[in-house]
């Protein structure tokens, strides 16, 4: 059984066996769980299917937040898409599906956390253009999502995924090199490589700090969703291209814990520092609740 105490472990017991990280965790998990194969799969697959649709509702005309706040981010992108831009096509389209699924989550839609609800469109904005495009077989995206989610499980075990405890960084940082190593193995990546990508995206990100307007998980936290793929896209080029970290993955999510741990109260979803401390941001906050933003350092 795996144990999910280090990145190195696991991209160890694949190299060993001859096998993706997906193949390694799918097996582990079915027989902790004591179920078949398939139907973890399926399981997961349905997951999958869900962010689907949280993509394609968020890119939906007319959809608004909640609070009013944000809203259409998706939609103007996928217009946008269609231009091409200047990232490309099919970049763009990544970002569209990412602004798009954290717009469903602020508006209330059924989303996955990967592995948060403030993080919910990187790993989508990844993988769902993937299949849309025809770059990638569904089977094989839905595999990836098990390596992505044993890189999650390390990451919350040796540092944290909630920006409350660790900013951002946790949020985003590990959603990015979740769903960077996913693309690894995708792209036909070796395990090791798997790693690299993770590490990279991580230390893109170290440090990255929680600072919600009016503390909703809205401004900055759908934007940072399109730039978290972004990141993964990139970390993923940079390890397949044979470019190493240098710092391994391991001491990147140790190094990811000792940052949050330094971070002040204020940067870690208390909406009382960074952005939310801004004369817009405090604007903001009065126009949802109607009453004082809260001190910076609160």
């Amino acid at each position: 059984m795996l144990k999910y105490e280090s990145i190195k472990a696991l991209t160890g017991a694949a190299a060993s066996a001859g096998k993706k990280i997906s193949e390694v965790v799918l097996a582990d998990q079915a027989r902790g769980m004591e179920c078949d194969e398939l139907a973890l799969f399926a399981r997961m697959e349905e997951s999958f299917d869900v962010m689907r649709e949280a993509a394609r509702r968020g890119q939906e005309e007319g959809l608004r937040s909640m609070s009013g706040l944000t809203g259409g981010e998706g939609h103007k992108m996928k217009l946008y898409a269609e231009t091409g831009g200047l990232s490309g096509p099919f970049l763009t389209k990544a970002m569209s599906v990412a602004l798009a699924v954290a717009g469903c989550n602020a508006a209330m839609g059924k989303i996955v956390a990967t592995p948060t609800a403030g993080s919910c469109g990187i790993l989508p904005g990844c993988l769902v253009p993937l299949l849309d495009e025809g770059r990638a077989e569904k089977r094989n995206i839905v595999l990836s999502l098990f390596t992505a989610g044993a890189f999650g499980m390390v990451i919350a075990k040796n540092a944290c995924i909630a920006g409350a405890q660790g900013g951002c960084q946790a949020e985003c940082g590990s959603a990015s090199g979740m769903a960077a190593a996913a693309l690894v193995e995708l792209a036909g990546g070796t395990p090791a490589q798997c790693g690299d990508a993770c590490a990279i995206a991580i230390a893109n990100q170290l440090g990255l700090v929680c600072d919600p307007v009016a503390g909703l998980v809205e401004i900055p936290c759908i934007k940072r969703n399109a730039s978290g793929v972004m990141i993964a896209f990139s970390s993923a080029d940079m390890a397949l291209a044979g470019i190493e970290a240098k710092i391994p993955v391991d001491e990147c999510i140790a190094a990811m814990r000792s940052v949050g741990d330094a971070l002040p109260p204020a940067l870690k979803e208390t909406a009382g520092g960074g952005l939310a401390a801004t004369p817009t941001g405090r604007a903001l906050r009065r126009k949802v609740f109607g009453q004082p933003p809260l001190e910076t350092g609160s």
